[in-house]
């Protein structure tokens, strides 16, 4: 499988109403998120989230797909132009 590694950019708007969905949504993801961090600024009622992810353009456009169709969620990625193969993969 051709696997592709790069950073999701989650801005989220009034958190406190869709935080519960923009987490389910990236737990149902979880086998493709290498890492995680999020900002919390409640004064400005605005969260930011970044993801480390490496999976294929399916699971990460699913991932993007589903958080950018939620009211309030903006979403940006940047992916490795090249895919991914490990060294002891074969053709």
């Amino acid at each position: 499988m051709n696997r592709r590694l790069g950073v999701v950019g989650i801005v989220i708007d009034d958190p406190r109403h869709v935080s519960e969905k923009v987490n389910a949504i990236i737990s149902e993801h979880g086998h493709i998120v290498l890492g995680r961090m999020g900002i919390p600024r409640p004064e400005y009622q605005v969260g930011v989230v970044s993801l480390i992810i490496e999976g294929t353009t399916d699971e990460i456009g699913s991932l993007t797909g589903r958080l950018g169709n939620i009211p309030g969620v903006t979403v940006k990625s940047a992916l490795t132009s090249k895919t991914l193969r490990k060294e002891d993969d074969h053709d």
